[in-house]
C-alpha cells in the first residue's frame, strides 16, 4: 500500500521507468551494459516505492500516552525552551528519519488541534540542533483533558524540499491517525511536559503510531 502523497511521483516513475527500459533495450547492444542499466533503472524505482509505502498499523489508542509520530531512530531527549507556543521549559524528543524509513506522520495524541502552522525556511541536514527552529517546517499542537496540550514539529531536512500537514485548527483528531507526510530525509520533534514519563533512549528505533515514547505518570 502507498500513501496518497506518493501517487503522482510514482505514476511518472513508472512511465520513466518503461520509457528507459525501451530504449535501453532499443539502442543499447552489449549486453553486459544493457543488463546493468536495466538492473539501475530498476532499483531506483524500487526505492521510490519503498520511499512511499504506507503500512496500515492498528494503534492502541490510550490518553494517557504518546506514541511515536513517525518511524526513525531518537537522536534527542533533552530539556529546551520551545519558543514559538508553549515559551517555557519541555521536554524535546526527536525523531531522525532517513529516506529508508516509513515518512508518514501520524498523531500522537487523539484530541483537538489548537495550532497548526507552516514555516519556509533553510535546509539544514536534519540532525543540525538550528533545524528546528531555521528549517522548512511545520508545527502542530493537539490536546486532550489527560495529557494536555502536545507540540509536535516536522522538520524539512537536507534533501526534503516538502512538508504535507493534514491538521486543521478545530479538527478532532484520533491518535495513530495520518497527520501528513515528509518527502525524503527529515526529523520530528515532539515537546511534552516535564512530569511525563519518557519511554524511549537515545538511538531506539521507534515505530510510527506503535512506539511510546512518554506517558503520565
Amino acid at each position: 500500500m502507498f500513501h496518497k502523497e506518493g501517487y503522482k511521483i510514482i505514476l511518472i516513475a513508472s512511465l520513466i521507468l518503461v520509457s528507459m527500459m525501451l530504449i535501453v533495450d532499443h539502442f543499447i547492444t552489449i549486453w553486459w551494459l544493457q543488463k546493468i542499466l536495466m538492473i539501475g533503472f530498476l532499483v531506483l524505482y524500487l526505492l521510490i516505492l519503498n520511499f512511499f509505502r504506507n503500512p496500515k498499523r492498528v494503534t492502541v489508542l490510550n490518553d494517557k500516552e504518546i506514541i511515536a509520530p513517525v518511524d526513525g531512530k531518537v537522536v534527542v531527549i533533552e530539556e529546551v525552551t520551545e519558543n514559538e507556543f508553549f515559551k517555557d521549559k519541555r521536554r524535546q524528543i526527536s525523531i531522525f528519519m532517513s529516506p529508508l524509513n516509513v515518512h508518514v506522520t501520524r498523531y500522537p495524541i487523539s484530541g483537538e488541534v489548537l495550532f497548526s502552522k507552516y514555516h519556509a525556511g533553510k535546509y539544514l541536514v536534519a540532525w543540525h540542533p538550528k533545524s528546528s527552529e531555521e528549517n522548512e517546517r511545520t508545527t502542530i499542537v493537539v490536546e486532550n483533558k489527560t495529557v494536555g496540550p502536545i507540540l509536535y514539529r516536522q522538520i524539512a531536512g537536507a534533501v526534503a524540499r516538502r512538508i504535507v500537514n493534514y491538521a486543521k485548527v478545530k479538527q478532532e483528531v484520533i491518535q495513530g491517525q495520518d497527520a501528513g507526510f515528509i518527502k525524503f530525509g527529515s526529523r520530528i520533534d515532539v515537546f511534552i511536559p516535564l512530569d511525563m514519563k519518557v519511554h524511549v533512549t537515545l538511538n531506539q528505533k521507534a515505530k510510527g503510531g506503535k512506539t511510546v515514547i512518554a506517558s503520565v505518570e
